[in-house]
């Protein structure tokens, strides 16, 4: 199942019934007559919200916006959890380090990508895995014969605060144990208006950022929101539903799972094979993956005159290459942008083909490799802080 989330999505919607998924603990803070909810990882929340979303866009580049996410952690812990998150993913977790979030996928036995996320390391037999869209939960429940672990849901919500003055958000909400020391994909618990929370400087914007991960029935979430709020106010922050997010995600060459990328792609062909750690013993997936194609068929591509969007086609000539998976407008490039996936690997980057937008205008195209710019990550590494 696609997590679309272009603007066809705002307006073809279906009624569902709200029991089926779960609501956000935030709701009553940004709950509008105007709100589009989408789901993700079984959790409402809100794709659009009647906002202007180039104004949002523009507040998210030169301060800063919080989002109510629905990305869903996920706990493995026990014994035997090292070992097990060996096995289920492709990263070599007993390298990683207490206060460290690391990218990690889950591979399917045939090398397809069936989850990615950010692993956290709470504690020596305690993990966080926060996933993306599927049913990951079930998935390692699924994989634990034989291994000494317990797989809960720790019912947390995620906010993000993201943006270049996050930094000074986050420090003033935190009474100055957040600062600049933090580094990137850096996490641990601080106090956040005599809550403590788990916090993680990373995020979903390619723009500097923080994610803090609530605690369950243990959070006063409505104290929490309110307490950011204030403390970011002096700093422009705005809340918004995820539209900057998506326009600001795909600019910043970020992959969405299911959407993106799926199990009939692998790592490599996605362009992700620095996450897999091949010289592991064994992993879900690794037999697949030696004999696999190491080159990629995921790339970015440009368009001036049209914005593409997933059904798109890609033609070189006549013949079909290639489709769209996710489109949108760049407000910083003046561009459509989206990601290009091939149907076979060759020398695309670089190349200039026909893009075939749904109602079958067709326009000149670019292949380009991704990030669409920053290349070097400085933004989301604070290293560059200068304001669009």
């Amino acid at each position: 199942m696609v997590n679309l989330q272009e603007e066809k999505d705002l307006d073809n919607n279906v009624s569902i019934s709200a029991r089926r998924f779960e609501e956000s603990p935030f709701i009553e803070r940004h709950d509008t007559k105007n709100m589009v909810r989408g789901v993700y990882a079984g959790r409402f929340f809100a794709v659009y919200n009647g906002e202007d979303y180039l104004a949002k866009y523009w507040n998210l580049r030169r301060k800063a916006l919080i989002f109510d996410v629905p990305e869903k952690p996920v706990e493995i812990s026990g014994p035997d959890a090292v070992p097990f998150l060996d096995k289920v993913l492709t990263r070599k977790v007993s390298t990683i380090k207490e206060g460290r979030g690391y990218y990690a996928l889950a591979c399917t036995p045939q090398g397809g990508i069936f989850m990615d996320g950010v692993l956290f390391k709470l504690s020596d037999n305690r993990f966080w895995y926060v996933q993306a869209d599927g049913p990951f939960e079930t998935w390692l429940m699924a994989h634990s014969d034989g291994f000494d672990v317990k797989i809960t849901d720790p019912h947390s919500r995620v906010l993000q605060v993201q943006g270049p003055t996050s930094i000074d958000i986050m420090n003033s909400a935190s009474s100055g144990l957040i600062n600049e020391n933090m580094k990137y994909f850096q996490s641990g618990y601080f106090d956040l208006g005599g809550q403590k929370l788990y916090v993680s400087r990373s995020g979903f914007t390619n723009e500097l950022g923080f994610e803090i991960y609530c605690d369950g029935k243990q959070t006063d979430h409505l104290r929490l929101w309110d307490h950011l709020m204030e403390k970011g106010a002096p700093y422009g922050l705005e809340f918004s539903s995820t539209r900057a997010m998506t326009i600001r995600r795909i600019e910043g060459g970020i992959l969405g799972n299911t959407t993106d990328m799926d199990t009939s792609m692998t790592p490599f062909e996605a362009g992700l094979g620095n996450f897999v750690d091949m010289e592991k013993a064994n992993f879900i997936g690794r037999s697949a993956l030696l004999q696999a194609d190491k080159r990629t068929i995921l790339l970015g591509l440009t368009c001036s005159t049209a914005t593409p969007t997933s059904g798109s086609q890609i033609l070189d000539g006549e013949t079909q290459v290639g489709h769209i998976t996710a489109g949108v407008p760049s407000p910083t490039l003046g561009l459509g942008i989206g990601y290009a996936r091939f149907f076979n690997p060759g020398e695309w980057s670089g190349s200039t083909l026909v893009l075939k937008t749904p109602d079958g205008s067709r326009h000149s195209c670019k292949i380009v490799e991704t990030p669409f710019f920053d290349k070097d990550h400085h933004i989301v590494r604070g290293i560059n802080r200068s304001i669009p």
